[in-house]
């Protein structure tokens, strides 16, 4: 068990993912700069409810079960502002929360990932390397960017984590992939989830294409 220094967010972080954070508050200024000086994570747990600032509504109350965030940039702003950019480390579960600082300390065990030399795993990895695939590709396309899906990881974990932080669901479903302690229900959960929002986006796709086709340009006989 380890005390470890909360950041409580309306976002969820994965283990491998990087994040991006600034820094304004007295309370997370003090916090970050102890963790830089220890070399030593901070946790980050989404908000089940309350605010992520302080004063600006209800005393926040988070999930128990968060992700460490290892700094890897700092840039140093005026008023002792930062903006900062963090990589996701590992799973823990809050045991108990301590107010002991001015910023939020939770006792916590890390959760390890059972199932991970599964031979199932590779198959069904690969299955979720497809999906996503073509689920970004898609989307790539709506929104006129460039995509190339070898910029995958081929480490089944590792994709299901990338692939359920970029999925475009209410942060309460990414909370429950967080949760997931096996490898496989992880990836099977994710390439679910997957297969149901590629189906969404062809058929939102399908819908709107004629649309676009058909729709009469501007005219003016001024």
């Amino acid at each position: 068990m380890a005390l470890l220094p909360l950041f409580p967010l309306n976002t969820v972080l994965f283990p491998g993912i990087p994040i991006s954070l600034h820094i304004f508050e007295e309370r997370y200024k003090l916090m970050i700069n102890r963790c830089l000086d220890a070399q030593s994570p901070f946790g980050i747990v989404l908000l089940q409810s309350g605010s992520e600032v302080q004063g600006a509504g209800p005393t926040p109350r988070p999930y128990l079960i968060g992700c460490t965030a290892h700094i890897a940039q700092v840039q140093r702003l005026s008023m002792g502002r930062m903006n900062l950019i963090a990589i996701g480390g590992e799973r823990f579960q809050v045991s108990e929360f301590n107010y002991t600082e001015p910023y939020l300390l939770g006792q916590v065990n890390y959760l390890s990932l059972s199932g991970t030399s599964s031979t199932k795993l590779s198959a069904m990895g690969t299955a979720l390397q497809q999906q996503v695939g073509r689920y970004l590709t898609a989307i790539a396309k709506v929104e006129n960017i460039s995509f190339d899906d070898e910029q995958l990881p081929s480490d089944p974990v590792q994709l299901a984590y990338l692939a359920a932080s970029l999925a475009r669901i209410p942060m309460p479903e990414k909370q429950k992939l967080l949760a997931i302690n096996d490898a496989e229900l992880l990836v099977q959960a994710v390439l679910t989830l997957y297969r149901k929002e590629l189906v969404v986006l062809q058929i939102l796709l399908s819908q709107s294409a004629p649309a676009s086709e058909t729709q009469p340009g501007v005219f003016s006989a001024n």
